[in-house]
Formats: C-alpha cells, sequence, structure tokens
C-alpha cells in the first residue's frame, strides 16, 4: 500500500474508534460498568474507569486524578450497595452538581436488580473491604447487564435528548446480542452444573445462580482476613463431603490458602475473572463470561 494511502486509511481507522468530538463524558467505577456505557453510548461517549480492572475493588483508594475525572465528568456510573463506598466522598470534594446523588448525572448500576444475599444492616467497612446491604456482584450474572444498560440508557437520553433513537438501537443491539450469548453460555454450563466449589472470596452467587454452580463454603472467614489453619482444616473436611469440584480463586488475592487447599482435595484451583481486563483475554464483557465458562469446563474435564 502507498504511503499516502497507508496514512488515510489509518486516519479513518482513528477517527471511527474516537469518541465524536464534545462527546458526553462518563466515568464509571468499574470497567464492567465502562465497558456496558460504552455499548449504550458507543462514540457519543466518552467512558473513564476509576478502579483498575486486575486490583481488589473492595480495597480500593481513590487518586488525586479520579477527583479530576469527576469534575469533568457529566455522568457518573457505579456499582453501588457498598462496593464503592468511597465515592460519597469523592463526589462532595468534586463538586460537581450534576453527579450528586439523585441528580441527572448519577447513576447507581444497582437499581431494580433482584438482590443476593440481602442483609438488614447498613453499609460498613471491615478491615478493608466494604459490605452494603447485599452482595454487590450483580453483573457478573450476565442477565443483570438488561437491568444496568436500560439505566445508563435512561440516563444519557436525559443528557442527549436528540439522540435518543440512536441510544436505544445501540441498546438494543446489545441486549439482542447479550441474549443469544446467554443461550450459548448456559448451554456450556450444563457440563458441570450442579458442581460443588469452594470459592476464596463471595464473588460468585449471582454467577453460579445464574450458571446452578454450588458454591458450598469461602476461604475467607470475613472479607480481607486470611484463613486460620483450623479454618482451612474446615475446609478440608467440608470439602471432602460436599464432593467439591475446584477452588475458584479471585485474580487479586493471595493464592496461598487456594492453592493449599486445592493440593489437599486434589483437585484444581480455577482464576476466574471478576471484571473486565482482570486476566489476560478478557477485555470486553462478553469475553469475561467466555473465560469463566471455558476455564471451569477445562479444570473439571482434566480432574476427572
Amino acid at each position: 500500500m502507498k504511503p499516502r494511502l497507508l496514512a488515510l486509511t489509518l486516519a479513518t481507522v482513528l477517527a471511527a474508534a474516537a469518541p465524536a468530538a464534545g462527546a458526553t463524558r462518563m466515568v464509571a467505577t468499574t470497567s464492567d460498568l465502562a465497558q456496558l456505557a460504552s455499548a449504550v453510548g458507543e462514540d457519543l461517549v466518552e467512558v473513564e474507569t476509576l478502579i483498575p480492572p486486575a486490583s481488589d475493588p473492595e480495597a480500593f483508594e481513590p487518586r488525586p486524578r479520579d477527583l479530576d475525572k469527576l469534575q469533568r465528568a457529566d455522568l457518573i456510573v457505579r456499582v453501588g450497595l457498598g462496593y464503592d463506598y468511597w465515592l460519597d466522598k469523592l463526589l462532595a470534594q468534586a463538586g460537581n452538581p450534576r453527579l450528586r446523588r439523585g441528580g441527572p448525572g448519577y447513576v447507581d448500576g444497582s437499581a431494580g436488580i433482584p438482590l443476593l444475599d440481602v442483609r438488614s444492616a447498613s453499609v460498613s467497612n471491615d478491615a478493608g473491604h466494604a459490605h452494603g446491604a447485599a452482595n454487590p456482584h450483580y453483573w457478573l450474572d450476565p442477565q443483570n447487564a438488561v437491568i444496568i444498560t436500560g439505566g445508563i440508557a435512561e440516563a444519557l437520553i436525559a443528557s442527549l435528548p436528540a439522540e435518543r433513537a440512536r441510544l436505544v438501537a445501540n441498546r438494543n443491539r446489545f441486549v439482542n446480542e447479550l441474549t443469544r450469548r446467554i443461550a450459548a453460555w448456559t448451554e456450556q454450563a450444563a457440563a458441570f452444573a450442579g458442581a460443588s466449589f469452594i470459592a476464596y472470596h463471595n464473588s460468585w452467587p449471582y454467577f453460579a445462580r445464574r450458571f446452578r454452580l454450588n458454591v458450598v463454603d469461602f476461604i475467607e472467614l470475613k472479607p480481607g482476613i486470611s484463613p486460620s489453619p483450623a479454618r482451612i482444616a474446615q475446609l478440608i473436611a467440608d470439602g471432602r463431603r460436599n464432593q467439591v469440584r475446584a477452588v475458584l480463586h479471585e485474580p487479586y488475592e493471595p493464592e496461598e490458602a487456594s492453592r493449599l487447599l486445592a493440593e489437599r482435595l486434589g483437585i484444581p484451583v480455577v482464576t476466574l475473572a471478576t471484571s473486565v481486563g482482570s486476566v489476560p483475554g478478557t477485555n470486553n464483557y462478553f469475553a469475561l463470561f467466555d473465560h469463566n465458562l471455558t476455564s471451569l469446563g477445562t479444570a473439571i474435564a482434566k480432574a476427572r
């Protein structure tokens, strides 16, 4: 290809990939919400993420540049349920009236989600991890993305009323593709439906309910607290009694306890992606579930 033609081609590709001039600025607390916001907004939005995908999101501490992101943003999309409890203080510091709770640019992704592990207690911060009124890992049931994108679309339409038809079409296209993939994932998961697992952290109730997995116990007695030898002994007994097939491990948690437990039970450790980008090959929302279900199926097949 001639140099000038190559330059023009590259310029065309970059222009198509870049947000439109004057794109609505969105900030998402997690990479998952950022992906869903981008699916709805496409080139009408420019989305930035606060929590790095490969880090422990429940131990995240905001940085000075995060305040700048919020001061410039038109919309904020958060997980809620205490998962990103630190955001309230950051929003107060940012002083951006659009992003205040109840404001036109404030979106709580948990609104309308059928919640699991519902508690009567309000948000507290326990040993560095936040716990709200329910388990906050709801995006790990892909069906919940229908509700999440609905809330994002509603906020974007309010901000960009002239783009309503385009935003609705974007979301419909995403939901149609998601529906097709959920059917394929459900068929894939049927090979190990009903299997029992032990997880390091309580990240998986929504994922387990969707794909009919049985998470019988957790290595952590409390989030952020390493297990004692007595706890490991109890888990070994529980694992044998429940015929546990694998230990589910989050990519940012310490591995020693998971490896020890798996060795004693003679089962594999399976590292699953908790967020988009948290492990290699999960650079979008669909790839997260592709990775997790394939990893589970492969590990269980090898352990037979």
